[in-house]
């Protein structure tokens, strides 16, 4: 296979992936009315992931707090993936399964929502943090993929990508994240 012919493919598997998105869209639009019910009350936003998910994590909240597309003031949301002293202590002294479980505990309210990310739905650390969110009485969203895994069946709401390949999961999470975004900043 050459260049032109490997783009052609991942190109290819990209939009077969997006078409079935739209089978998605009343879930999204769901989780959106539930984030900016979560902010109109004064509340916030809680997201993590590891590796590809921590990115987007980072990314989704960067465009709450600073701004997607409109002007307007900072709303809050939080990226449990940014803070490497307490990553590593937590890391350290508990075990990297407990990074996302022990910030939760520290930082959510009942009234918050925890976002979890994971492509497989079965990152320990993330479930744990699901479980302590769900323990405190938070609204929990799932980004995963192939069957949801672990995540899905815990969370309030699961956008369970229709794909099993990591970086097409990855692409539509983002896709997902940056539309979450758009329909908040329209209220």
């Amino acid at each position: 296979m050459n260049n032109i012919e490997f783009l052609q493919a991942e190109l290819a598997a990209h939009q077969a992936m997006f078409k079935e998105l739209n089978a998605m869209l009343p879930q999204i639009s769901t989780v959106a009315e539930c984030l900016r019910d979560c902010l109109k009350r004064g509340n916030k936003i809680l997201l993590m992931g590891n590796g590809g998910s921590a990115a987007d994590s980072q990314h989704i909240a960067a465009e709450i707090v600073g701004r997607y597309k409109c002007e307007r003031r900072g709303l809050p949301a939080i990226a449990l993936t940014t803070d490497t002293s307490i990553l590593t202590s937590i890391g350290n002294d508990y075990g990297f399964e407990f990074i996302f479980s022990r910030q939760v505990e520290a930082l959510c309210n009942p009234l918050d929502v925890v976002i979890g990310i994971s492509t497989s739905g079965n990152s320990v650390n993330v479930v744990r943090g699901i479980e302590t969110a769900k323990q405190i009485g938070a609204t929990t969203v799932a980004l995963t993929g192939g069957s949801g895994g672990k995540l899905a069946a815990l969370c309030d709401y699961s956008l369970i990508m229709p794909s099993s390949d990591t970086p097409r999961i990855q692409e539509a999470h983002i896709f997902i994240g940056h539309s979450l975004c758009g329909l908040m900043e329209a209220e």
